[in-house]
């Protein structure tokens, strides 16, 4: 069954969606995270049920996050994509808290070619689960913010909160 609920948040009103999970934390299985106006998020559906409660332990990670009191997120993701942005994904998810890669530095640390850093780039874009896979902590090779599907507001926020000032 998915479950959602809203969480207000310093980025808006975020829109959480998961499903039910034997072997998650809290019992729901985080399946995307939108933040408002996101380039292709997710928008709530007729069959999907609101349960605040079903996202307790989800909560609790994210307001600690904001708060400055959680570096590393502890959550267990549903949801598929293809094998390759499934290792893009995951080398995400190792990008310390408090550090940025390059999207040459992703497509590398999966085993991809030069040639495909726009390929790593396009799978990032397609993440759906903002903040806490954390796409923001990707910038171009000359330091710039660029391609954040919250918008590069959000992103430069993200950064901030994580001690990161950036200025392009």
């Amino acid at each position: 069954m998915t479950v959602y609920r809203t969480l207000d948040s310093p980025l808006g009103e975020l829109l959480l969606v998961g499903e039910e999970s034997a072997t998650a934390k809290g019992g729901t299985a985080l399946s995307s995270l939108t933040v408002p106006g996101q380039k292709n998020g997710a928008v709530v559906k007729d069959d999907w049920v609101e349960d605040a409660d079903a996202f307790a332990e989800i909560t609790a990670q994210l307001r600690s996050y904001f708060d400055g009191r959680l570096t590393h997120f502890d959550i267990e993701y549903a949801g598929s994509g293809s094998e390759f942005q499934q290792r893009v994904w995951k080398a995400l998810e190792a990008i310390p808290y408090g550090s940025t890669l390059t999207y040459g530095d992703v497509a590398a640390r999966i085993g991809a070619s030069k040639a495909a850093v726009r390929a790593a780039g396009t799978a990032i874009g397609a993440n759906p689960l903002l903040v806490v896979r954390p796409c923001h902590r990707v910038i171009s090779a000359n330091g710039a913010l660029t391609g954040y599907a919250g918008g590069l507001e959000r992103k430069r926020q993200l950064l901030d909160l994580e001690g990161l000032r950036q200025t392009a």
